[in-house]
């Protein structure tokens, strides 16, 4: 169920996003107005707030005059919980913030801003060398993978919007990654667990000869190849760690006799080491009848009272048959 549709007035200036830790939009750059719908009801019927392992605390449909809003691939959210980073698959940045009502439920969008993201020759690229689906963050860099020519590179944080990326050894072999079908997940681990602070990469629906997706641990003393066992028909789409280093991965699903479907799976970390094939429970399954789309992206931030809250963001690939969305969901272990 949607009401309350608001156009959002986007008025900020780069020193508001300096004090909040964000990354300052350029003056030139125009920010984008953005519609917001408010989502309450998750899935219809006898009302209900749990789905599994989460509680629906409320969500968003958002839209804009500007086509680049529909390619959302990935979104970390900074420290406050507030302001976020996401990336295109047209090969853009979108940077902005959340609001909030009085309730503290997800309102709309504020500061948006959408930036090409520059090419190791520091220019703009087409979006068949610049499709990003992939996002990390981590002090100092902003880490991204991309699809059709895959490669996984680091951008300096600040100064993204006006750098040239590094590349970084994606450890699993060019030669194994499908063409629409790659590195779609990279995640950061938290400090203090056994992959603290290193970089995990998931592939979309590259698998090996056993039918297992491809994956990754990128850098530290755990770095090589591990596998996550696929059930067909999901594809992983994004994932993020909790705060004690279990991983979660969105998943979708699309036919046309089932429709859409999401489901988030939890992998304990401390299975995650080269050689490893790595499964986990099923925290939440959702199909036609509840307010989902393409669920493309997926972050953990941390909620008001320091419980985990679990937002995912969908990809309407500018089609007017798809929502972009936004919804938020309380851990409640």
């Amino acid at each position: 169920m949607k009401s309350g549709s608001t156009i959002f007035p986007l008025l900020v200036t780069s020193a508001l996003f300096v004090i909040l830790g964000a990354q300052p939009v350029a003056p030139s750059t125009p920010l984008v107005p953005v519609k917001a719908d408010l989502i309450e009801i998750f899935e219809p019927g006898p009302p209900r707030t749990s789905f599994g392992r989460l509680e629906f605390l409320g969500g968003i449909e958002y839209s804009a005059s500007d086509s680049r809003l529909g390619g959302v691939s990935a979104i970390r959210f900074r420290q406050s919980g507030r302001e976020f980073i996401a990336v295109l698959d047209t090969g853009d940045w979108m940077t902005g913030a959340i609001l909030r009502n009085s309730k503290g439920r997800l309102a709309g969008l504020s500061d948006l801003s959408i930036v090409p993201m520059l090419d190791e020759s520091g220019s703009p690229a087409a979006k068949a060398e610049m499709d990003a689906e992939g996002l990390a963050v981590r002090p100092g860099q902003l880490i991204v993978s991309y699809e059709r020519q895959h490669r996984v590179a680091v951008y300096p944080d600040p100064g993204f919007l006006t750098a040239s990326p590094q590349a970084v050894n994606m450890v699993i072999p060019r030669q194994e990654l499908r063409s629409n079908g790659g590195i779609e997940t990279l995640a950061v681990s938290p400090a203090g667990t056994p992959l603290g602070g290193n970089i995990i990469a998931v592939a979309e629906k590259s698998i090996d000869s056993d039918g297992h997706l491809f994956a990754a641990v990128l850098d530290g003393p755990l770095k090589g190849i591990f596998k996550v066992a696929k059930d067909e028909p999901w594809a992983v789409t994004d994932g993020a760690f909790l705060p004690d280093g279990d991983l979660l991965l969105l998943e979708r699903r699309f036919s046309f006799t089932g429709g859409v479907g999401m489901r988030i799976r939890r992998i304990v970390g401390d299975t995650i080491r080269p050689g490893a094939l790595v499964d986990g429970e099923i925290l939440m399954e959702a199909g036609m009848g509840a307010e989902i789309d393409n669920m493309e992206g997926l972050d953990v931030i941390e909620g008001p009272n320091g419980e985990t809250h679990v937002i995912i963001v969908s990809d309407d690939n500018r089609s007017f048959l798809q929502r972009n969305l936004m919804l938020e969901f309380r851990l409640t272990e």
